[in-house]
């Protein structure tokens, strides 16, 4: 028999992958966003207030990206991308076992209730660590080329991402930003389980989220357009960010 914390995972990744198929007609989901620039915009007005505070904007790719960036520009704030993976269960990499952040603190988030749970091989948990940092040094390259990321030493930072399901992989990002001494963390999603966030409250001074529907299916149910968010899309966000927003 699954234990039931298992079961509520697994219904989320389920619900997460056939969001807008036959697997959801019967159920009635809220499309809360168009699409996650709308998501931005929304969670943008509930952010304003910290406008003053000349916040640096951090986004976890690649989805959070086009949210994080209409948060960054009603801010008028930097925009960075934050470099963590998610550590995949075997056959079921939707599945998270943990995730991990590079930097000058990486920091390892593991979900040992998923790991007894799910028992990966001998092994399976370094070698998805080293692949999951070579993606991460991709991605370092592809989005950022040469330039430093933002400091964030004393800074106001607004964690973004387009919605939290277990939130494994944003508490790895919280610990490595937190080494780094920002003023105040504040971590903003458009929509997220309440579990999960009360889980996360812990890890920052303050959690913006938009919708917290009970019961939970899954981040893209509550998109009408959900779409994968390219590589070319987040250099250009990017890009276009960094122009309007000048140097941090």
């Amino acid at each position: 028999m699954i234990p039931e914390p298992l079961l509520v995972v697994l219904a989320r990744i389920l619900m997460g992958r056939h969001a807008g198929t036959p697997f959801t007609k019967g159920i009635a989901v809220e499309r809360f966003f168009n699409d996650r620039r709308d998501a931005g915009i929304q969670l943008a007005r509930a952010l304003l207030r910290l406008r003053d505070a000349e916040p640096i904007v951090l986004a976890l790719p690649r989805g959070g990206v086009p949210v994080a960036f209409e948060v960054a520009k009603a801010l008028a704030a930097p925009l960075d991308v934050l470099l963590v993976r998610k550590i995949g269960a075997p056959g079921h990499e939707e599945l998270a076992l943990g995730a991990i952040m590079d930097g000058a603190h990486p920091q390892t988030v593991l979900n040992e209730e998923i790991i007894r749970l799910t028992a990966p091989p001998a092994g399976y948990l370094e070698a998805e660590k080293r692949r999951q940092l070579a993606e991460i040094e991709r991605r370092r390259e592809l989005y950022r080329g040469n330039k430093s990321a933002l400091d964030v030493a004393g800074r106001t930072v607004i964690v973004v991402d387009d919605g939290i399901a277990t939130g494994a992989t944003v508490k790895a990002a919280m610990r490595g930003i937190s080494q780094n001494g920002p003023r105040r963390l504040i971590l903003a999603i458009p929509v997220a389980p309440p579990d999960s966030i009360e889980n996360l409250k812990g890890f920052c001074d303050e959690v913006v989220c938009l919708y917290a529907p009970e019961p939970f299916f899954a981040v893209g149910a509550y998109y009408a357009d959900f779409s994968q968010t390219s590589d070319d899309e987040v250099i250009r966000l990017v890009a276009a960010s960094q122009a309007q927003a000048g140097p941090a």
